[in-house]
């Protein structure tokens, strides 16, 4: 779950209230400050990274940490299969998948522990029938809610080994289940926090056990319902679990440990030629991740920003680079910062009797895009037009264009590419637009985004 750009649903910030900036609530601890780290699931992906993980916290021996965990590398995804096949009704197909979450689990304890393997062989089981005690049910509630209660086991597994094998180096270290702190609403596979239960929380249980132990490892991505039903904050959420356990504990900083040496002006999966950034503000990330620049979970920063918590990204391959560093501070010169996103689909409504396109029009688009979960990417309004640029979720789009049409006459286009550039000057534009049919061009001083075509001019 931890690729480079982790991308997350849900770009906006949603129910995160303003908290007052200080440190008032005595947190922090004589003996030192409250660091919150994040792995990702790339960084427990197999025992010899679950092994660096080690080598990491023990490097902050004597610190106090709260460590948050990911899923092993590819569970989430293998874990929605499990769901998808079970919604389905076929239960075999359902159980056979799982079975092999189960083994890559239990094969990794078997090589990263001795004596204390029957301890985590234990813990991993009530998991394992936490999830298959569902599976063998028939499904009578909506997807989301499956989704949640089966996918969030990733998390519970792979925290239990890694606390287990932290224990067995002499890290000594206590597991918490994170639903037992993080209240949510039921609005599954994105629930919102509820701040005030789950800080209640967080003063009982987590801050008195550090009194008895430096380091708590707990889960990112899940809580529970007021019925104890488990729930997720959206995909790749991990991050922001982080970011709301560092504005509740007045954190001195948060740390995510990523696969690459800081965060870069564009994905090198897209491009050879990128750049380190070693330094951002928050709003510079929040603006990159609007724009679809997948660096930080976008709802991560809010909270941070809140309390004046600076974050950093460091590589868990290479602990000594410099990585990057987020804060409040003002910055100039930053290089040009490229987002590519592929799969674009244009849609084009336009009214039947040349009437304006009013704001009663564009209000009831934008209902239907929350009713169908759709977030334009790119939006121009004319008179009697309305564009709108989207992620092709095939699903989707056919719905808004059977209920647009209602009211427009309706075109689509698919197979286009949203390049957006921030602090662009005239040479990297053209040579991103290189050999392109533009379609569509929006632009401010800071930021331009082009709406292309792979037609050769």
């Amino acid at each position: 779950m931890d690729e480079y750009f982790d991308a997350l649903p849900g770009l906006f910030m949603r129910n995160i209230p303003t908290f007052a900036n200080s440190n008032s609530k005595g947190l922090i601890s004589e003996e030192g400050f409250m660091k919150i780290f994040k792995f990702g699931g790339a960084s427990v992906n197999s025992v010899e990274r679950i092994r660096n993980v080690g080598e990491i916290i023990q490097s902050y021996k004597g610190e106090k940490l709260l460590v948050v965990i990911s899923a092993m590398g590819k569970t989430t995804n293998a874990l929605e299969k499990v769901t998808e096949a079970f919604f389905s009704q076929k239960l075999e197909e359902a159980l056979s998948l799982f079975a092999k979450v189960k083994q890559q689990h239990l094969e990794t304890a078997r090589q990263l522990l001795t004596d204390s393997l029957p301890a985590c062989e234990q813990q991993l089981k009530e998991f394992f029938t936490e999830a298959e005690w569902l599976l063998h049910d028939s499904p009578v509630r909506e997807y989301d809610y499956y989704y949640d209660q089966v996918v969030c086991i990733g998390e519970l597994l792979s925290t239990a080994l890694v606390s287990h094998y932290l224990n067995s180096i002499g890290i000594a270290n206590q597991w918490m289940d994170v639903r037992d702190i993080i209240r949510t609403d039921d609005n599954f596979r994105d629930a919102g926090i509820d701040w005030t239960y789950t800080q209640s929380k967080v003063n009982e249980v987590i801050i008195p056990s550090f009194s008895v132990t430096n380091i708590i490892l707990t889960q990112g991505f899940i809580g529970a319902t007021d019925e104890n039903e488990s729930t997720t904050l959206g995909r790749e959420g991990s991050d922001y679990s982080a970011a709301v356990f560092a504005n509740m504990m007045d954190a001195v900083s948060q740390t995510i440990w990523k696969d690459v040496e800081s965060v870069m002006n564009a994905d090198p999966k897209e491009f050879a030629d990128v750049q380190p950034i070693h330094e951002l503000n928050y709003n510079e990330v929040i603006e990159m991740a609007y724009y679809g620049a997948q660096v930080i979970h976008p709802k991560t920063i809010k909270p941070l920003q809140n309390k004046g918590i600076p974050l950093y990204v460091k590589c868990f391959l290479q602990p000594s680079l410099e990585g990057t560093v987020i804060h409040g501070k003002s910055l100039k010169q930053l290089p040009p910062i490229i987002v590519l996103k592929q799969n674009q689909v244009m849609i084009e409504m336009s009214s039947r009797d040349f009437s304006f396109v009013g704001e009663h029009h564009v209000s009831h688009l934008y209902s239907l895009f929350e009713k169908l979960k759709v977030k334009p990417n790119l939006t121009q309004n004319g008179a009697i037009s309305f564009l709108c640029v989207m992620d092709d979720h095939t699903d989707r789009i056919e719905k808004l264009a059977l209920e647009a049409s209602s009211l427009f006459d309706v075109k689509v286009l698919k197979g286009l590419s949203l390049l957006t550039i921030r602090h662009y000057d005239t040479t990297i534009l053209e040579k991103m637009v290189n050999a392109k049919s533009i379609l569509l061009r929006q632009q401010t001083p800071e930021t331009i985004q082009v709406l292309m075509t792979s037609v050769t001019k």
